[in-house]
């Protein structure tokens, strides 16, 4: 290396003093090739490294926050909802029972994941505001962990393989980060709590419609991600993070397709699934259950979605049998259930804000089979609120509902509570 250093500085002092060139050029001149020589990159052969991509380098974060307050303008501290926001009312069988409706993290999750091989791609996300009982907050809890296994150079074919969502219902898919109402309805996320257990799927779309629904998330039409044009798949049946409750897995389709016709954009989709849910403490003393381990859990759904382009129209409903509390009786039956929603919006682009006024209707007949006594709910609620993004990081929600929501088991066998409220939220994106 030196031998050629100097052969080189020699040969450039001989062309510079043929065309008589001054001192400080030739100076100049020495100073440019140390410094090309000095960054050149060559390989560290004492160390062994190298300069090739490690699949760690391909692995991002990225993540989201919720802090929402419940406790504005509530006409009824007794109108609650337990799969949607702990936070929200109360279920105490006290007679002047009140809610303890203070500020409240909803969600603070961080999403790794990343393409590690030209064939596998893998996604974890923790939720670290997860709420295993009324009043106990912010423990971790895996939401997702799950690895796809794609088929093809475009990645059209895939198996997903562990805990992730379950392939059943268009908001179920979609995103808490990207719904614009604070919580699911009753009738489609009875179906999945959490809407995430543990199986294997298998998902089909063409490349072409695989980029059209990332769009319809990135560009802010609230699309509900990439679960496929077709998916079919097992899983336990027993909801995440809970040992499977008998040996029996639950089977799940479901067909959608987004449509381009013209300036709009629908979506219709259908979805079903069967299998039998296992009670593994959810009954209280003294509540029969004919077959505990074994009870009929079988659904089919229909969704209609017309994106806003500017309006859009959002609609599911879903039928099926599962169990329920009997209040006569004081036992859970396997009995019939109904229920949907329809959800209207309105997409306003300012400059780079975005505006989403929105009104739901929702309505729900049968059981929760992951609640107490898998209670039995009738549920009318209206919603009406704006969804605001001054900014990228930050989006604003405030949400009034008018509910009327009858939830009976055990402990309360006769409880019908109507009631309005104000719901205020802040997403942080990062």
């Amino acid at each position: 290396m030196r031998i050629k250093l100097l052969a080189i500085l020699l040969l450039c002092s001989c062309v510079l003093s043929a065309q008589e060139l001054s001192k400080e050029d030739v100076k100049k001149e020495v100073v440019r090739l140390l410094d090309s020589i000095n960054k050149a990159k060559l390989p560290d052969t004492k160390s062994g490294v190298s300069n090739d991509e490690h699949w760690y380098d391909r692995i991002s974060l990225r993540g989201y926050a919720q802090i929402r307050y419940n406790g504005l303008l509530s006409t009824n501290d007794k109108v609650s909802c337990e799969q949607c926001d702990k936070s929200w009312g109360t279920t105490s069988t006290a007679p002047n029972a009140k809610a303890n409706n203070g500020l409240f993290i909803r969600r603070a999750r961080l999403v790794f994941s990343g393409q590690v091989h030209p064939n596998v791609f893998f996604y974890f996300q923790p939720d670290f505001a997860s709420s295993p009982v009324t009043g106990i907050q912010n423990f971790v809890q895996i939401r997702d962990l799950y690895f796809d296994l794609s088929f093809d150079k475009k990645k059209e074919y895939r198996v997903r393989v562990g805990q992730s969502k379950i392939p059943y219902g268009f908001e179920n898919m979609q995103s808490s980060s990207q719904r614009l109402t604070l919580d699911r309805a009753d009738a489609i996320n009875s179906s999945i709590a959490n809407e995430r257990d543990l199986g294997i799927f298998f998902y089909w779309a063409p490349a072409e419609i695989r980029e059209r629904f990332a769009m319809l998330v990135k560009d802010g039409y609230k699309g509900s991600g990439d679960f496929g044009v077709f998916a079919f798949g097992v899983y336990n049946g027993q909801i995440a993070n809970k040992i499977d409750g008998n040996r029996d897995l639950n089977v799940v389709t479901r067909v959608t397709y987004p449509f381009v016709i013209g300036s709009q954009i629908i979506e219709p989709g259908i979805q079903a699934y069967t299998g039998k849910w296992a009670f593994t403490g959810e009954v209280s003393s003294g509540v029969i259950v004919n077959d505990p381990q074994y009870v009929k859990d079988q659904r089919i759904g229909a969704t209609f979605v017309l994106y806003p382009r500017p309006f859009g129209i959002q609609t599911e409903y879903n039928i099926g049998k599962g169990p329920r509390y009997n209040t006569l009786t004081k036992t859970i039956d396997e009995t019939d259930l109904n229920g949907g929603y329809v959800l209207l919006n309105y997409k306003w682009d300012l400059k780079k804000q975005y505006i989403y006024p929105f009104a739901k209707f929702q309505y729900y007949d049968g059981g929760k089979k992951y609640e107490k006594d898998a209670r039995s709910y009738v549920v009318r609620d209206y919603e009406f609120g704006v969804e605001w993004q001054p900014i990228s990081a930050l989006e604003l929600t405030a949400e009034y509902v008018i509910a009327d929501r009858t939830f009976e088991d055990s402990a309360l066998p006769i409880n019908r509570q109507q009631g309005n409220v104000l719901r205020l939220q802040a997403q942080f994106n990062f």
